[in-house]
């Protein structure tokens, strides 16, 4: 197992990637119209387990509407193209507010594209030059809120959380062994370097 090499930890690289587990069983892992499909085949099957899906790449628990038919759920589920205002909701862009000191609006202002335009541009620089210590850290972190989630009864899990941030994946490994084979496997594929 190829852990922390580098401190260039990574999460799936796809942002729309996540993981449902059943308990401690993983039920799928993928794009969400999968995983939801799956998830719902195993609820409407009587699943007794709780169903947690996260997120990989940023190890948030999400959570949708079940009830209804698949076409329902999916139909709920997936993202609306609607129009509410100005802006490109076909690209996914998000509405939210920005509160900017009056020299930022003023440069922001005297740049050839919207201001909009160029924050995205400047974000996008900024996640491009971000370095591999800065993305290991956010590995690091969607792991520790998945293990709080599936694992935080288990055995070992503080001392675990503890060699996860300490970047030491012998000990990390040594700790989780005894952990369910499904929580192993997804961590270890979540910590993995390309």
């Amino acid at each position: 197992m190829a852990f922390f090499a580098g401190y260039n930890c990574r999460m799936n690289e796809n942002n729309d990637s996540i993981t449902a587990f059943a308990g401690h069983r993983l039920v799928a892992s993928g794009e969400l119209a999968t995983v939801l499909s799956r998830v719902k085949e195993t609820l409407d099957r009587g699943e007794t387990e709780q169903v947690l899906l996260f997120e990989d790449a940023s190890g948030r628990q999400v959570d949708f509407d079940f009830h209804g038919s698949l076409s329902e759920v999916l139909a709920q589920a997936m993202p609306r193209e609607t129009r509410h205002g100005p802006g490109r909701p076909r690209l996914g862009v998000v509405n939210r507010e920005v509160s900017l000191l009056p020299r930022h609006w003023e440069w922001l202002e005297r740049q050839p594209q919207s201001a909009s335009a160029t924050l995205r541009r400047l974000v996008d620089q900024a996640r491009q030059n971000e370095t591999a210590a800065e993305r290991g850290r956010a590995a690091i972190d969607a792991v520790a809120r998945i293990m709080t989630s599936l694992a935080g009864n288990l055995p070992n899990y503080e001392e675990a959380t503890r060699f996860l941030y300490r970047r030491d994946p012998q000990r990390f490994a040594e700790l989780i062994a005894s952990w369910p084979a499904d929580v192993r496997a997804y961590l270890t594929r979540l910590l993995q370097t390309p």
